[in-house]
């Protein structure tokens, strides 16, 4: 065994492989070895999109967030099941419990992974996650990819090298030869917008980025952003773990199956989203001084209108009448709705309750 070195931290990604399809396929062996393709209500005829597609499914171009109707052409034979988000959050639960045995310095970033520091841990790497994987294998019957690495940024990009059921120790020695020569989309925080830019630069890998001047970025994408793509791409990332979270806001948001114009189902589908969002707020013990509403229409374009109190609220019928008060601003003459999403922000945190007033 060896001594971490006490001078570098040492951060461990834990990213569930396939996480969804892989719950589903523990629960139904004679699913494995077919695609199968997680999302929505299962149904690729009708609206959603992927939330997960398994290893088999990704071979035919299948990933997430793709509609559902494009994944079903791309794989007609694919199995489509419906979202069952209480099973895996169950499983998600139980994954969570192994990481905390290890270390309480725990970040939870999702339903299927996390950031650990184990920067005090005397045993190594591999002896560390050796113990994480068999852990969670003992609990769930399922696999996980780790990377570990100087710092947060690293580490998540190091569990995505050698998926599935991998494990990879990136160091800082090694971002000329792994890091530099990785596409820029392999860099967090770049999203097609910012891809199509720097390629208009001719910069196409996370090398070519990093021989940038850090005044060429910040000009070209500002202060921010600039500087965090400057560090970024040189492997730079000194953002601590969060091990508390306070949420920011709750929403819902819905799809209609065939675009809407009647006004009363819209009205009736705030009124449901609105109730489910009271829900969250107050399961959470929080109250808001902020609704908003979002429309998108059938040609994609997107809405918002807001409404504020002066002091925070939680009861259903005040938060109902103020996204309807939004809604009246909304002009629905001749149009038809494609989603309707309801928001609330500007959270207090208030003593927790069971159910909503």
């Amino acid at each position: 065994m060896t001594s971490p070195n006490p001078s570098r931290r040492r951060i461990l990604h834990v990213d569930m492989d396939a996480f969804f399809a892989a719950v589903e396929e523990k629960r139904n062996p004679s699913l494995k070895g077919k695609p199968v393709v997680i999302g929505g209500s299962g149904d690729p005829s009708q609206r959603g999109v992927v939330s997960t597609a398994n290893y088999e499914a990704r071979k035919y171009g299948i990933y997430s967030s793709l509609p559902l109707r494009t994944a079903y052409k791309l794989c007609p034979r694919a199995i489509f099941l419906p979202v069952d988000y209480e099973a895996y959050a169950s499983v998600s639960r139980r994954i969570k419990a192994v990481l905390l045995n290890v270390t309480p310095v725990m970040e939870d970033v999702g339903i299927d992974e996390a950031y650990l520091d184990i920067t005090d841990q005397a045993d190594s790497d591999e002896e560390i996650a050796r113990k994480i994987k068999a852990g969670i294998f003992e609990q769930t019957g399922l696999t996980c990819s780790i990377g570990i690495a100087p710092n947060k940024l690293l580490a998540k990009i190091a569990s995505d090298m050698e998926k599935p059921d991998g494990l990879t120790i990136f160091r800082e020695e090694d971002i000329e030869r792994r890091l530099w020569p990785m596409a820029i989309r392999k860099l967090y925080g770049i999203g097609p917008k910012t891809e199509e830019h720097l390629k208009a630069m001719e910069v196409d890998t996370v090398g070519k980025l990093a021989a940038l001047p850090r005044e060429a970025l910040v000009q070209r994408f500002g202060s921010s952003y600039g500087n965090y793509l400057y560090e970024a791409a040189r492997g730079i990332d000194e953002s601590p773990l969060v091990t508390r979270w306070e949420p920011k806001s709750f929403s819902r948001e819905t799809t209609f199956q065939v675009d809407e114009k009647d006004w009363q189902s819209i009205a009736r589908t705030v009124a449901e989203l609105t109730r489910e969002v009271v829900s969250d707020l107050v399961g959470k013990g929080y109250a808001a001084r902020n609704v908003s509403l979002k429309i998108r229409y059938s040609d994609f374009r997107t809405i918002t209108r807001a409404c504020s109190t002066a002091t925070a609220v939680m009861e259903e019928e005040e938060i109902r009448r103020l996204a309807f008060s939004c809604l009246k601003r909304v002009d629905l003459k001749g149009r038809k709705i494609r989603l309707v999403g309801v928001r609330v922000g500007s959270l207090e945190k208030i003593a927790k309750i069971s159910s909503p007033v």
